[in-house]
């Protein structure tokens, strides 16, 4: 746990992705490995998800569909691993595999490309862009709806997409990462509070809860000390609005980066939302401007940044130590 090699791995994947992303021609000629963890899961659903099973039964389930999803995420990349060569080639091999588990430059894309439309496509062009990366119904978002949609994602995902997977490649190699990326993949796909998913989904809600919690706090840390750095921001107010608000967010772990944000850039995020069809009636997070434009999506952007590059400086600083 957190070995040389491990935290060595985690920054390379770091640095491959924020270079290069997920390469378009890769992706369409072998998709993603979040698309096999996903086909894996769905045919686990329409194996085991029955709805002629009592709630217990479908509970056990849900357990099992999330062992054997968890099983074949980790044994894949203990192959990879094995059959890796040990020597600087095997390593480069190893950080361009791990990259594909964390989404910095993606996120950081998807994100700005919901500030291009609306700056030069008006609402109907935000919407569609920040349909692509929330959950939440868009159609009846306004503008600052749609720029503060698109900032609670940035948070949320920062956290999940990016510090979770590189926290658990930096804790247990290729093998933590598949493991982290496997259960995320699960509770976005069936850790629903719905007739379909409540009980057979509720394993792979809870675990995904218990194993983003740490990300959620360090992802805090990298929030305020980039706030510390960027102009405009404000570091305090991102702690106030931490320890006043996050405790209050509906999820165990969202509110944190959430609130985070939003203090250090004077912000209100989340509150009430609708979620297929269905209200969310949630807390602010932050108490700042609730009416957010594509200018605030940039600000935020300028932060996010800030806030990886503290976490890959923070990678750096055990190695140079054990390099000593």
């Amino acid at each position: 746990m957190f070995s040389a090699y491990s935290l060595e791995l985690a920054f390379a994947a770091l640095l491959v992705e924020a270079l290069f992303g997920y390469p378009a021609p890769v992706y369409e000629a072998i998709r993603h490995p979040v698309n096999w963890i996903g086909a894996l899961i769905a045919r686990l659903e329409q194996m085991l998800n029955r709805a002629d099973l009592p709630d217990d039964a479908r509970k056990a389930a849900g357990v099992l569909a999330l062992l054997v999803t968890l099983a074949a995420s980790v044994l894949a990349a203990g192959i990879v691993t094995d059959w890796t060569p040990k020597n600087g080639f095997g390593f480069l091999l190893l950080a361009v595999v791990a990259s594909s588990l964390v989404a910095q430059r993606s996120l950081h894309d998807h994100v700005a490309a919901v500030a291009e439309a609306l700056e030069r496509e008006g609402l109907e062009g935000g919407r569609a862009k920040v349909a692509k990366i929330v959950g939440r119904d868009v159609a009846a978002l306004d503008a600052a709806g749609v720029a503060r949609a698109a900032v609670e994602s940035l948070a949320e995902n920062f956290s999940d997409g990016v510090v979770a997977p590189a926290l658990w490649i930096a804790a247990f190699g290729l093998k933590g990462g598949a493991l982290y990326k496997a259960v995320n993949t699960a509770d976005s796909m069936i850790g629903h509070k719905n007739a379909r998913y409540l009980e057979f989904g509720w394993a792979a809600a809870r675990f995904d809860d218990l194993i983003n919690l740490p990300a959620s706090r360090l992802a805090v840390l990298w929030l305020i000390l980039a706030a510390a750095f960027t102009r405009g921001a404000e570091w305090r107010d991102a702690w106030t609005a931490v320890r006043r608000d996050a405790p209050k967010h509906r999820s165990p772990n969202a509110g944190w980066p959430e609130a985070a944000m939003a203090g250090a850039l004077g912000f209100k995020l989340a509150g009430p939302r609708v979620y297929g069809g269905m209200a969310v009636d949630d807390v602010y997070m932050g108490d700042g401007r609730a009416a957010l434009d594509a200018a605030d999506i940039r600000r935020a952007l300028t932060l996010y940044r800030r806030a990886c590059a503290a976490q890959m400086l923070a990678l750096l600083l055990p190695l140079a130590a054990l390099a000593r």
